[in-house]
């Protein structure tokens, strides 16, 4: 005869393991998702970390902030940043048109999908079709010209990417012009989702054209319209780098009329073998570096970066870099004898 256990000790399972995973159910769903997250976290956690020791170093050799000294000096790092700030100004232009045009195809009904297939066939189309596209229209003796020539607007003709004054401007149009039918789709897929009888009540009270979408359709609209802020302003600080790579063939030109902080990064991991300049550069959203003649370091340094403005490119422990020179602590003789005081713009080296 087999004994049990009294009924108070005895343990009996439960028929549906549904009801076990239900009681952690507030940490049920992060508990599917959390291995993905780990893969995530540890490779851009890896680069992080690689990208933060890089930036001390230089060629293995610990220089301490020596690297971010020379980036955040550079005249170039501030022409650059400067310029992905004004790019920033597109985004209330955008958001406006978006907004603008989201509301007219929202009233027209008739063709609206033909319209709409218009307005957001520039987003999807690739960069480089549309660098090849306006770099052509845009050319001194472009389309554009010719027709503003045979119109009879001779001072409307002018070099839109050829000129340092137009370039950045005329870049900036063509990312509006690309950049605004995403924003359209996403601004009139809220307006549809609206409840007809809220509108409907507003016209009945007297709500007219602009009152209606200003008063009632607006404010139904601030999460999109948020969301669509951040991320124009992303494609502005990190995204710009496309249009900038293709239709100045990476140069930034003319001159450095169109240089943005990431083609800085890329050319001077790249174009100019400095990858601790590059991941310095990263973390301070700059470029390539040139100092202003003040010494460095002044304990456990094996070099000491000085300002060369005779040259354009020296030479630090045998590698090519900007406008910046080495001289060995332990061998004073060789040093420079006079520093300027400030550095002239340097043009990278190509």
């Amino acid at each position: 005869m087999i004994k049990t256990a009294p009924s108070e000790y005895r343990f009996t399972a439960p028929r549906n393991l549904g009801a076990v995973f239900g009681r952690i159910r507030p940490s049920g769903p992060f508990l599917w998702i959390l291995p993905a997250g780990l893969c995530v976290l540890f490779i851009f956690g890896y680069s992080v970390v690689d990208l933060v020791q890089q930036s001390f170093k230089y060629q293995g050799d610990w220089v301490g902030f020596e690297n971010f000294s020379l980036v955040l000096t550079d005249p170039l790092f501030r022409t650059a940043i400067t310029h992905n700030f004004l790019l920033l100004f597109t985004v209330p232009i955008l958001t406006v048109m978006s907004f603008t045009c989201a509301v007219l195809l929202f009233e027209t009904r008739k063709g609206m999908k033909f319209y709409r297939s218009a307005v957001f066939l520039p987003y999807i189309l690739p960069i480089p079709v549309i660098g090849v596209v306006f770099g052509q229209l845009l050319q001194l003796n472009g389309a554009l010209n010719s027709a503003l020539r045979a119109m009879g607007f001779e001072s409307l003709a002018l070099d839109w990417l050829g000129d340092p004054k137009q370039a950045l401007w005329t870049m900036s149009g063509i990312i509006i012009w690309k950049e605004v039918g995403f924003g359209t789709i996403l601004i009139l897929a809220r307006l549809i989702s609206i409840p007809l009888e809220t509108l409907e009540a507003a016209r009945i009270d007297g709500a007219g054209f602009f009152r209606l979408h200003w008063q009632v359709t607006l404010p139904q609209l601030r999460a999109v319209i948020l969301f669509y802020i951040i991320n124009e302003s992303i494609v502005m600080v990190s995204w710009v780098f496309n249009y900038v790579y293709v239709m100045t063939n990476g140069q930034g030109g003319p001159g450095n009329a169109t240089v943005v902080s990431e083609l800085y990064i890329y050319r001077s991991a790249f174009q100019n073998n400095a990858p601790e300049l590059a991941a310095t550069a990263a973390l301070s959203i700059s470029g390539t570096s040139v100092y202003d003649g003040s010494v460095l370091s002044s304990k456990n340094g094996d070099a000491t970066f000085y300002l060369d403005p005779t040259s354009t490119i020296v030479n630090i422990d045998g590698q090519k870099v900007f406008r910046t020179t080495v001289e060995t602590i332990d061998n004073p003789a060789s040093a420079p004898q006079a520093m300027p005081s400030a550095a002239p713009s340097a043009t990278p080296a190509p």
